[in-house]
């Protein structure tokens, strides 16, 4: 499996979060919305010009703008 930012998967991919390297404010606010190590996701969609990404995770839907997303690390599972 291969290690990719949230901000670089396609709709449809899903993965297990590895890593978050927010810090501050920000580190805060992506945990408190559930976005921790282990926690599995799905790339629900895009908006037109690819930010934000809506992401499916804990039975809910969520979306980040990019900038957000950068700070998220993401092991994508295989879908073969």
């Amino acid at each position: 499996m291969k290690t990719v930012l949230l901000r670089h998967m396609e709709p449809k991919q899903s993965g297990v979060i590895v890593k978050v390297t927010a810090t501050g404010e920000l580190g805060r606010r992506i945990r408190d919305m559930g976005l921790v190590p282990g926690t599995p996701l799905q790339v629900q969609g895009r908006a037109p010009l690819k930010d934000p990404v809506a992401i499916r995770v804990r039975n809910f839907t969520l979306t980040l703008r990019n900038n957000e997303a950068d700070h998220i690390h993401v092991e994508v599972q295989d879908n073969s």
